[in-house]
């Protein structure tokens, strides 16, 4: 099964509404006018409001890009696919919820 591949102009958010940021270090290729993220690099969130029922806030700060291509690469590195199961995590690394996907460009899928 294919899968789109996610570039700089994919937009994540967390469980809890708050856009987050995604970087990449690839420079040289484009997918659909936007460079593909690549294995290791991973998106940040800042603002999450999140709070335990204990009062402890506990914001998304981090949102772990998981599914590698096995076949396509981007200067070297596997590019990253749209992954349902990609999740956010907070600053102790505690699973907050999955990643929310939007703008996911469709015109190069991977497997």
């Amino acid at each position: 099964m294919t899968t789109p591949i996610v570039t700089m102009a994919t937009m994540v958010q967390c469980p809890h509404g708050i856009p987050g940021t995604v970087m990449t270090a690839t420079a040289k290729v484009l997918v659909d006018s936007a460079p593909p993220l690549v294995a290791g690099d991973k998106g940040t969130i800042a603002g999450c409001p999140f709070t335990v029922p204990t009062g402890k806030p506990q914001p998304c700060v981090t949102a772990l890009l998981t599914l590698a291509s096995t076949k396509v690469m981007a200067e070297g590195k596997p590019v990253l696919l749209m992954n349902p199961a990609d999740i956010c995590q907070s600053a102790e690394q505690i699973p907050q919820g999955p990643v929310v996907w939007t703008n996911i460009q469709a015109k190069v899928l991977a497997a």
